[in-house]
């Protein structure tokens, strides 16, 4: 697709940048003019009267970065967000995160010395964000990139060194299961109660509230809960995007942790070989920039996964989550 918004857009380059099945991840975008950091009210509106065409960029190149624009805070970065007129859709998962503004919420609050392993947002739930928008507030002085992943380069790469083993997992579905406690506990990057999880502290509406989100519940001793989730697909190919094939679920994040584990859903066990691998092939494949302040990440969630890198202290970047 030929680049037609000269007037509002520059394609820039960003260091680490890909050219993947002959598009570059992430697509950078710039003001037009060289030296001049366009201004939210013009950056808004460039992006209403374009966004049709800007959400063509973010299926085809799957990641688009905007970069130079003059994007202070969460309340610049709302008025980008609604731009485009895209649904909200909550959040739900194990991330600790606080809500900052309208539709902005702080990413996960966990230590920033871990690693948050690469995942498509909400990929276990039945309805999960199409699109997933980032913003740095303050960039981190070492580390603490947002790595993200072309999903369908792993499926690819899986179907060549494990056939029988991936048309297995595919057959019988993926089963999962995943302990909370009670209250969130922000020392760690899976944290997140099931209270606020649920936005009840109410047992029977919890209950409901999963159910109705595809997962059954076993109350625990402690106070917390396991949940379970399944029978869910290995992979799923989504409209306009080429028919590609993308690993959709998280066995490696959460196969064989101490909260968390992955399996088929008739019980078979997933060879650990096999876990390991996959692994090894998602972080070949990752594709990681430098985070600048002011920088906007838009993400196809249905083609990307992506995580967080350990970083230095201070680093503050906001997400949204759009349907």
């Amino acid at each position: 697709m030929e680049f037609c918004c000269k007037e509002y857009f520059k394609v820039g380059k960003c260091e680490g940048e890909k050219l993947v099945d002959g598009e570059t991840m992430p697509l950078v975008l710039q003001p037009p003019e060289p030296n001049n950091k366009g201004d939210i009210d013009s950056l808004v509106s460039a992006l209403k009267t374009n966004k049709d065409w800007f959400e063509q960029m973010i299926i085809k190149n799957s990641a688009v970065l905007l970069r130079g624009f003059d994007v202070k805070n969460a309340q610049d970065f709302n008025e980008i967000v609604e731009a485009f007129g895209w649904d909200d859709i909550r959040y739900v998962g194990p991330a600790p995160r606080t809500h900052i503004y309208k539709r902005v919420w702080t990413a996960n609050e966990g230590p920033l010395s871990e690693f948050i392993y690469y995942h498509h947002e909400m990929v276990l739930i039945k309805e999960y964000p199409k699109k997933v928008i980032l913003f740095c507030e303050v960039p981190p002085p070492e580390g603490g990139q947002t790595p993200f992943v072309p999903s369908f380069k792993v499926t690819e790469k899986m179907l060549q060194e494990f056939p029988q083993v991936v048309e297995e997992m595919e057959a019988k579905g993926l089963k999962y299961s995943f302990s909370a406690v009670s209250k969130n506990d922000t020392s760690s990057m899976r944290g997140r109660g099931w209270e606020d999880t649920f936005g009840t502290s109410d047992r029977e509406e919890a209950e409901r509230r999963a159910n109705a989100l595809g997962m059954e519940m076993e109350w625990l001793p402690n106070g917390g809960v396991k949940t379970i989730l399944g029978p869910r697909d290995l992979t799923k190919v989504f409209d306009g995007r080429k028919g590609r094939r993308m690993w959709f679920n998280t066995i490696v994040g959460m196969h064989g942790k101490e909260i968390s584990s992955a399996f088929m859903a008739d019980g078979t066990e997933i060879p650990e070989n096999v876990v390991k691998r996959c692994e090894e092939i998602i972080e070949e494949e990752s594709i990681q920039f430098k985070w600048e302040k002011g920088d906007v990440l838009f993400l196809d969630n249905l083609a990307t996964l992506h995580g967080r890198r350990p970083s230095l202290s201070p680093r503050r970047v906001l997400v949204a989550t759009c349907k």
